[in-house]
């Protein structure tokens, strides 16, 4: 069981001293991975009344690539994990790039979180494709595959015609771990087919959390794959109960299969509640505090 923290970069923005402390104080605690999420754009909601509870312009987000390459000289140990990175609005080759010289970097700490996104505005500001974004991110996946464990790579398809070169340096393991994140059926057949795991958020533990468990699970045999090789993480917030509850949501999300834990005290949608502080005081509370609750578990 795999416990990690998200930086709270919607809280506490991204000063180097304060991103440094938080994931320093991380590793220092025992945690295994640091989650960060990702927009590039976000929408000026001043000429959108009907836009909703969803991230805009005034929302911090750091380039994930950007902060994990600046916190991998910053530790030692602790891994890194997008949740989750919008692949189909970026350019396949360059993201390979991106993602082997950070896992280069860090001494292969990194778990490549991935999505297909929700926000047009931001598709349409980096020229990129919102209605057909599923599909070609399966292919944007084969591409990637192909550029870290290749040299050189010879590639036709859809949207992507790579002729005969590659990209340097590469990761040594030859492939970088890919999670799925999303909720729709055919995020969990993309899981089965590549994944090495699914980021779930949309369900409380209980019946209909396990129920897509199983179902991915017997996606995953169909593709003639082990289930116990592809994982999968969910989201838990300091906000619901105590302590107590704390150990107990975390022994539930075990019992049933969970490999990785992330405590992101700042999401609050579907299920999940978020801590009325925004300091970094009250973050680091939160973090030690869930630390010191199930570290006996992990």
């Amino acid at each position: 069981m795999q416990l990690g923290i998200a930086l709270p970069l919607i809280d506490i923005h991204g000063e180097p001293s304060t991103v440094r402390d938080f994931a320093q104080a991380a590793e220092e605690l025992g945690y295994h991975h640091l989650g960060a999420p990702d927009h590039v754009l976000g929408a000026n909601v001043a000429n959108r009344p009907d836009w909703g509870n969803r991230n805009t312009s005034k929302d911090f987000f750091h380039e994930p690539f950007v902060l994990f390459g600046f916190l991998s000289a910053c530790t030692r140990n602790i891994g890194f994990s997008t949740q989750v990175l919008i692949l189909a609005q970026r350019q396949t080759a360059l993201v390979a790039k991106q993602v082997a010289s950070l896992d280069v970097l860090s001494g292969g700490r990194f778990r490549f979180g991935i999505g297909v996104g929700w926000n047009p505005v931001e598709f349409v500001g980096l020229n990129e494709n919102f209605h057909n974004r599923g599909k070609r991110s399966e292919e944007q996946v084969e591409v990637m595959n192909a550029l870290w464990r290749d040299q050189h790579v010879i590639f036709k398809g859809k949207w992507h015609t790579i002729d005969d070169a590659g990209i340097n340096p590469r990761p040594k393991r030859g492939k970088i771990p890919i999670w799925f994140g999303g909720h729709a059926d055919v995020t969990l057949r993309r899981t089965a087919k590549w994944g090495d795991g699914w980021i779930m958020l949309a369900h409380a533990r209980g019946k209909e959390a396990e129920t897509e468990f199983d179902k991915l699970r017997r996606y995953v045999k169909e593709e003639g794959r082990d289930p116990r090789d592809v994982g999968i993480e969910v989201w838990v917030s300091t906000a619901e109960g105590g302590p107590d509850d704390w150990r107990k949501e975390f022994a539930y999300w075990k019992s049933v299969g969970v490999t990785h834990v992330t405590v992101n005290s700042t999401y609050a949608r579907g299920p999940h509640k978020r801590i009325p502080g925004k300091s970094m005081a009250d973050h680091l509370k939160a973090m030690k505090d869930y630390h010191a609750a199930v570290k006996d578990l992990v």
